[in-house]
């Protein structure tokens, strides 16, 4: 098999269509200008994929670091807060309390394969037990969850390392003072039995190091 990934002459990234909307694509211009040879393929998927099978050189995965098939380095914890457009944030004039982001209309992300943090878990988390309502807009993909929460439609889930930027540049507000650190994290992983090409180890690299200037 490391044959024909090395014969592909070709880079293939797996990650949510959320990753590499709003991580990979905005620092796309950055790996190209660095090594201008290499070919990425991005790979938008909703399942977690069996990398040496589907000859993935490196994908994104949520959990622990520890898979048995696979080497992994962490891109983030796991942390989520409630993120907003800032003219729906600032026309929420009651959340001066956090159970009171209940009474607002909320953007539910609904996977239909990966398993995902549920409103209900994260108000758990901060010891509300109240049903949440079943109102609100469901959509089954992170990327149109969070175009939806730029587009006005409501309350949706901040994924830290994927909204941070969004909010800097002002296309969402956030509520950072409740962040919920879940324990897990995203990982970049790769093949254990399988070497990388020696432009999948660049590309592992370059996101590593840019990581690492982010921090």
């Amino acid at each position: 098999m490391s044959e024909v990934r090395k014969q592909a002459g070709y880079v293939t990234l797996s990650a949510s269509t959320a990753f590499n909307n709003y991580w990979i694509m905005p620092r796309l211009a950055d790996l190209q200008s660095q090594h201008p040879k290499i070919d990425l393929r991005l790979q938008s998927s909703d399942r977690e994929p069996d990398i040496d099978a589907e000859n993935i050189s490196l994908a994104v995965r949520l959990g622990d670091g520890n898979w048995a098939d696979c080497e992994s380095a962490l891109i983030a914890p796991e942390a989520i807060y409630p993120v907003a457009s800032p003219r729906v944030m600032a026309a929420a004039v009651d959340l001066r309390s956090l159970p009171n982001l209940l009474s607002q209309r909320l953007i539910h992300l609904e996977e239909p394969i990966r398993q995902r943090p549920s409103w209900s878990d994260w108000f758990a988390n901060f010891s509300i037990r109240t049903a949440v309502p079943n109102t609100g807009l469901r959509l089954n993909d992170y990327a149109l969850v969070l175009q939806a929460a730029m587009a006005g439609e409501g309350f949706a889930f901040g994924w830290k390392h994927l909204t941070d930027r969004l909010v800097d540049q002002g296309l969402l507000a956030a509520r950072s003072d409740w962040q919920w650190t879940t324990g897990k994290g995203f990982y970049l992983v790769w093949s254990k039995k399988t070497p990388l090409s020696d432009d999948a180890r660049k590309v592992r690299d370059w996101i590593l190091r840019t990581l690492d200037e982010a921090a």
